[in-house]
């Protein structure tokens, strides 16, 4: 499911309008954006927990010239933990 069809079936289940759902949608992206990038979590009872980890930086190897290593630097990426309600939803 990508994100049109997502606002639409939002829009549909709850009774608004398609671009309505979709601002709604973009909002939500944009909050859980900026909350991460300010080095909080974004966390859905029921659904989940967003949140930013730094991987620690390596050394890793060329795949070109696998004998010449190279440094990976370190680097922020998000991170998803599925809540209780959705692991359970998805076990049935």
């Amino acid at each position: 499911m990508n994100k049109a069809l997502l606002a639409q079936k939002i829009a549909e289940q709850v009774g608004i309008s398609k671009k309505e759902a979709e601002n709604i949608l973009a909002s939500f992206v944009e909050i859980v954006i900026k909350t991460l990038q300010s080095g909080d979590e974004v966390t859905i009872s029921g659904f989940g927990a967003f949140s930013a980890k730094v991987r620690a930086g390596r050394i890793g190897v060329n795949p070109q010239k696998p004998s010449q290593k190279i440094q990976i630097p370190s680097v922020t990426v998000p991170k998803f933990k599925a809540g209780k309600g959705l692991k359970d939803a998805l076990k049935k």
